[in-house]
């Protein structure tokens, strides 16, 4: 039976009191699948809900020059490279510097506040050891219009990769759901309780025991082109989560955000935006097309 997310919450934190619960989602610190959800949202069996918990540790959010490129920036919103290996925004386990330090510093208080103090401007994500490209909100409005294209998955968003294997297809679809694995709930996994996902793929370049892949998502799960791949026995090379423990090249997914298109918030004009690969991922495939 569904029950008010406040409520499950108060009877599940037994260390926290209703008024600190309250304090949470006040400040945008309850998540489902990466957006605020409000106190009174029906819970169901299966959600994947993210709490912050802010008030027991200190976070360096100060503005840090850390080199970040932007490749298109209005009053509403911004596109960004982001490097490999940078994390988007901090967390209980992870408070050193991140993309968050980078963009306070890029664009001073011009960044959106739904998301609360942790992620401001932060629509979505990419994974620390992913390269590539994200949107950024400048105010509430642009975010809310935002969200709501990711909500109807209307925002192209294509990504390279190198996978492990010799694929037989020429191009495909996954959809298989993904949500929290049961065994290890750090990861991702395939399951059937999980949020119907959707990544389609086409092969960009054959050789010998690995392949390059352009992939485009139709959602935006958790790890989705690293969990869809390791599923279908393609794992990312670096990928040492979802694929072998020992990396090849790196330590770090080769995966790389090329694309990103969307509707202007405000003038609904469509705008679409690339960048390319990054060094290290240019050289290993060079590598591999040497090599074959």
């Amino acid at each position: 039976m569904n029950q008010r997310l406040d409520v499950v919450l108060t009877n599940n934190l037994e260390q926290m009191s209703r008024s600190q619960i309250k304090k949470i989602f006040d400040k945008g610190n309850v998540l489902l699948d990466n957006q605020p959800i409000k106190a009174s949202y029906q819970s169901k069996f299966d959600d994947e809900i993210t709490i912050f918990i802010e008030d027991e540790v200190k976070y360096d959010l100060e503005p840090i020059d850390l080199g970040i490129e932007v490749i298109y920036e209005d009053d509403d919103v911004a596109v960004i490279n982001k490097p490999q290996g940078l994390v988007v925004h901090p967390s209980v386990s992870f408070k050193e510097k991140t993309l968050i330090n980078g963009i306070k510093f890029l664009f001073n208080d011009q960044l959106s506040t739904l998301n609360g103090d942790l992620r401001p401007g932060i629509v979505h994500r990419i994974d620390k050891d992913t390269s590539g490209l994200l949107m950024i909100a400048k105010n509430d409005f642009a975010h809310e219009e935002l969200v709501k294209q990711l909500q109807v998955h209307s925002i192209k968003r294509v990504y390279e990769a190198i996978c492990y294997g010799e694929f037989k297809e020429t191009s495909g679809t996954i959809s298989a759901p993904i949500g929290r694995d049961e065994i290890n709930r750090l990861k991702m996994a395939v399951t059937d309780t999980g949020k119907t996902a959707v990544t389609h793929f086409s092969i960009l370049e054959r050789f010998n025991g690995f392949t390059f892949v352009q992939c485009e998502l139709e959602t935006g799960r958790t790890h989705q082109i690293r969990v869809h791949m390791s599923y279908i026995n393609h794992p990312l090379v670096g990928d040492v989560t979802y694929g072998p423990k020992k990396a090849i090249g790196q330590t770090g997914q080769y995966l790389h955000a090329k694309e990103i298109g969307f509707n202007h918030p405000r003038t609904g004009e469509f705008m679409s935006f690339t960048k390319e690969r990054p060094e290290n991922f240019n050289t290993y495939l060079e590598k591999l097309r040497d090599e074959n």
